[in-house]
């Protein structure tokens, strides 16, 4: 039997279940009246894990929940083709496929043995957790000219080997690999 958990007790990354369906943490907010007999409020903003949908919802402090059946697999990414993108769980060694509509964006941050956490919500797979920077390749950019940092302008666009477009500072080149936070979707530094 899973665990119960108090509307008070969630904290950000948490994961808990709300109509039968997962939910994650993404932030948290508390607010206690000044006034006697006040009921304190927990404002959480959270994530469907099955919809993708994000949503504000209010709760009173005393309301439970139930921790969903929720499971971390580690996996290596392997490779993706029309059927999806396939995955080796490292535990079972189980090919594991994840469609186009499950990952959404998170897929232009895969590449080849990237280690995730897949997600298995009672035992289905219903996303991934990537770590918190990958690191991809400058498949092209444009050389930085004379004159760029005089105009205020220090970074400029780069398209990855994904074929993800970020930021980067005008000494990055191309052929070289950088390290991308995997939340923000921001240079994070060399790799």
């Amino acid at each position: 039997m899973a665990g119960l958990i108090e509307a008070i007790a969630l904290k950000r990354k948490m994961y808990f279940e709300l109509d039968n369906a997962p939910y994650h943490v993404l932030d948290v907010e508390v607010s206690t009246p000044t006034a006697r007999g006040g009921q304190t409020l927990v404002r959480v903003k959270m994530r469907n894990l099955l919809t993708r949908a994000v949503v504000d919802k209010t709760f009173k402090a005393g309301e439970k929940f139930t921790e969903p059946d929720l499971v971390m697999a580690p996996a290596s990414y392997m490779y993706a083709d029309s059927a999806g993108y396939h995955f080796m769980d490292q535990e079972t060694f189980d090919t594991i496929t994840l469609g186009t509509d499950l990952l959404g964006d998170d897929r232009l941050l895969l590449v080849e043995n990237l280690i995730v956490q897949v997600q298995k919500y009672n035992g289905n797979p219903i996303g991934l957790q990537l770590p918190p920077h990958v690191e991809l390749t400058i498949s092209y950019t444009e050389p930085a000219t004379k004159g760029d940092t005089a105009s205020g302008s220090v970074t400029k666009p780069a398209t990855l080997e994904t074929g993800l477009e970020i930021r980067v500072p005008l000494f990055i080149q191309e052929g070289e690999k950088v390290k991308v936070h995997t939340e923000t979707r921001e240079f994070a530094g060399r790799a």
